[in-house]
């Protein structure tokens, strides 16, 4: 059999989030290798560093949800299951885009635009100045908060006065 397998899956590790916080990351280690076995039928499986490095890389908390791994049957007779190479290179493409500002260049007839704008502002708050001068907030009395009276502080008894015994009342009688 010199012939290699090679096949692409995504894996849901949504399950992972059903046990402890402090044991995901390992969990979906395992479900990794139960899913190569299942669906390779084969025993011998073997995690490639970077895949291992991509599940802890968030930590043992938060593991991803789904990962897409390639699984390739070797000459040796083992699977070696490693991260899907072309969606980390796309990844990585994005990232880079992201980074670099992209500048427009405007119009002339937009950047006039733009310079007139700012005296139409000028304008707006000017008027909005000239009405809080004229018409001062009141707040209705409804709305005011009373002043609240701090709660006393509770008197302690002492410990002699909490071990004496209390002096009973004489029961009056009714007559």
């Amino acid at each position: 059999m010199s012939q290699e397998l090679e096949r692409v899956y995504t894996i849901n590790l949504g399950k992972v989030l059903l046990s402890p916080n402090n044991q995901r990351a390992k969990r979906a280690i395992n479900m990794i290798k139960e899913f190569a076995r299942r669906h390779m039928k084969n025993d011998k499986i073997k995690l490639e560093e970077d895949l291992n490095h991509q599940i802890w890389k968030r930590g043992i908390r938060h593991p991803p949800r789904k990962i897409r791994v390639k699984m390739t049957k070797t000459d040796e007779g083992f699977i070696l299951v490693s991260p899907y190479d072309e969606e980390i290179e796309e990844s990585k493409e994005t990232k880079e885009e992201k980074k670099k500002p992209t500048k427009e260049v405007k119009p002339e007839s937009e950047a006039k635009e733009i310079k007139t704008e700012p005296k139409v502002k000028d304008k707006v708050k000017e008027e909005i100045k000239e009405v809080k001068e004229k018409k001062p907030k009141e707040t209705p009395k409804s709305k005011q908060k009373p002043k609240e009276e701090k709660p006393k502080a509770k008197v302690t008894k002492t410990k002699e006065e909490k071990l004496k015994p209390k002096e009973s009342k004489p029961k009056s009688s009714k007559k």
